[in-house]
């Protein structure tokens, strides 16, 4: 698990590789990750946008943006968590996410939560020894 916390939340996400979504010789790799958010502070959040960098095995980068997450802003109470899994499609067998949250508090104020940069990989990377 990648893990980060910012302001007492906590952020951990697994990816994995998803062969039978997958299809290298059409150059399409997927994977899915499931991230948990939990809630370390003593106040009350919810979460309301997600801003998300991912960058395939050629260095391109790519930017998402939106409300919420799978359709939902989850309000997370002290001491609870919100788990959701979502997938990402790549035209390499390799890449990395990051992003991050932006949260907001019972009394309105907005702060971002980092989401750790975490590794795309499939057993299609070519490996190279020097």
């Amino acid at each position: 698990m990648y893990e980060a916390v910012t302001r007492n939340i906590r952020v951990g996400v697994v990816p994995r590789f998803l062969e039978k979504e997958s299809a290298p010789a059409k150059k399409r790799f997927f994977w899915a990750y499931t991230i948990e958010i939990t809630n370390l502070g003593e106040e009350t959040v919810q979460l309301m946008a997600r801003h998300w960098h991912i960058t395939d095995g050629l260095g391109r980068q790519h930017e998402v943006r939106g409300e919420g997450v799978v359709g939902e802003k989850p309000v997370i109470e002290p001491g609870a968590s919100f788990s959701y899994t979502s997938g990402c499609p790549l035209s390499t067998p390799h890449g990395t996410m990051l992003g991050t949250y932006r949260m907001e508090s019972e009394a309105g104020e907005a702060f971002s939560v980092e989401i750790p940069l975490f590794p795309l990989e499939s057993p299609y990377i070519k490996r190279v020894v020097h």
